[in-house]
């Protein structure tokens, strides 16, 4: 057969070969209708459009065969589908341990912190005006306080009132607390007077006084300040403008001190930062844009705070986005300002800045980019330049990092006065009754 001829038959023969193919998968097309045929295309085994394996392209009759690739093509899925799902099941299983732990350290810390608040308030006992005592949170806290001996508490309300909420919810230990009726109580007037007399360049009669100090917020104010009790908690029924302003027209703020401000304690699962994972910050409550004097005042108070609540050696940096002059700006300017007055205030203060938040906590950050700060890379105190970096950083740092965030513990004023949040529970309203305790145990030391 010469060349041309055994072309020609190859020729043919594929012909015919293309042919039986193309009527095999035209029979196949017809009989997988009736669910009667398997179909392997572009290397996929479906059965009713579902995924098993991987051959050659080929079209098979219900037989043998297919039962066999059937059973082994199943097998291969169910191990698939097994293995997956129980690799995600330890996946999961070791990221729920490791948050498990992570949230167990933050708890063990804060309920550390809390033991030492009720220890030290408990070694020396301050009188804290609680203004809404008929309100029942408060009424719930007041009887855990009062049985475990954190404070000598003084109750604004009906008393009335009280008594019944006490029967009501079963507290046993109400009648430690000195009641005091807002309406008619024997220092009422005295009371009056000393407020007509500390508004009298505002022009407030005795009559308005009169009226004023049926107010439990006002009263608890004056107490406070006629010396017959340390500290105020309110908040749970009221805004933080009803709480501050009787304080401000009343206590008034602290010598050298001209505005009054907002620290949140962070407790943080990141325990190589700040103080074993406990940092304080501010302002994060009260003054939106403070000048150099006024940020210089928070950086002040934040440390005493720190020191007063948290129990801390307080290493303070002045937050900003520039390090040592690593930008210029009349924002970073005030910064250094206010860092300068800050020392003239506290001379033996251990504060730093201008940092970069990394550059206040990490170590090897800190030494690379202000060598040799006794505070970058160790602080524990953190000043943010204004309220909406403060407010925005601790919710971003509670939130995203899991952090328990503690406040806020309003700073400034010459004897304690903490607003609570109206979706306060019993416990918020304990911790910072101890808190205020230990504010006001500070305060007269000071």
């Amino acid at each position: 057969m010469c060349a041309l001829c055994a072309r020609e038959e190859i020729f043919a023969f594929t012909l015919r070969r293309k042919k039986k193919r193309d009527e095999i998968a035209e029979n196949g097309r017809e009989r997988r209708k009736n669910s009667g045929v398997w179909v392997e295309r572009s290397g996929v085994l479906w059965i009713s459009g579902e995924v098993l394996g991987w051959r050659r392209e080929r079209t098979y009759q219900k037989g043998r065969y297919v039962k066999r690739s059937l059973k082994k093509w199943m097998g291969n899925v169910v191990r698939a589908v097994f293995f997956r799902t129980f690799a995600a099941y330890l996946r999961r299983c070791t990221f729920s341990k490791k948050a498990h732990r992570r949230q167990s350290n933050t708890n063990a810390h804060k309920m550390a912190l809390i033991e030492q608040l009720v220890a030290r308030a408990r070694a020396d006992k301050q009188r804290i005006v609680l203004p809404e005592g008929t309100e029942e949170r408060t009424i719930q806290a007041a009887d855990r306080i009062l049985a475990d001996g954190v404070a000598d508490l003084i109750l604004i309300g009906n008393p009335a009132a009280i008594a019944q909420l006490a029967k009501e919810h079963g507290l046993e230990n109400l009648d430690k607390a000195t009641v005091v009726d807002p309406l008619d109580h024997p220092k009422k007037e005295e009371y009056a007077q000393l407020l007509a007399e500390l508004r009298a360049k505002k022009g407030m009669t005795i009559e308005q006084a009169r009226v004023l100090v049926e107010n439990p917020l006002y009263l608890g104010c004056l107490m406070i300040k006629a010396g017959d009790a340390d500290g105020q908690l309110a908040g749970a029924l009221h805004t933080t403008g009803d709480v501050l302003r009787p304080a401000l027209q009343i206590i008034k703020t602290a010598p050298g001190i001209t505005c009054v401000s907002g620290a949140m304690l962070l407790l943080t699962q990141a325990t190589e930062y700040g103080e074993n994972g406990v940092v304080v910050m501010g302002d994060v409550a009260v003054t939106p844009v403070p000048d150099a004097n006024q940020l210089a005042q928070i950086a002040v108070c934040s440390a005493e705070t720190a020191k007063a609540v948290a129990g801390i050696e307080p290493r303070v940096a002045m937050l900003s986005f520039s390090t040592k002059g690593s930008a210029k700006h009349e924002d970073v300017d005030k910064v250094v300002e206010a860092l300068n007055i800050a020392r003239g205030l506290r001379p033996e203060l251990k504060i730093d800045g201008e940092l970069q938040a990394d550059a206040a906590l990490v170590p090897s950050v800190g030494e690379f980019k202000a060598p040799g700060s006794t505070v970058a890379g160790h602080a524990n105190v953190l000043v943010a330049p204004r309220l909406e970096v403060g407010n925005i950083a601790y919710k971003l740092v509670e939130r995203l990092g899991r952090a328990e965030a503690i406040g806020p513990i309003l700073q400034g004023i010459a004897r304690p006065v903490n607003d609570l949040s109206r979706g306060c529970c019993k416990q918020d309203i304990y911790i910072m009754v101890a808190i205020t305790a230990n504010q006001a145990i500070a305060a007269k030391a000071r």
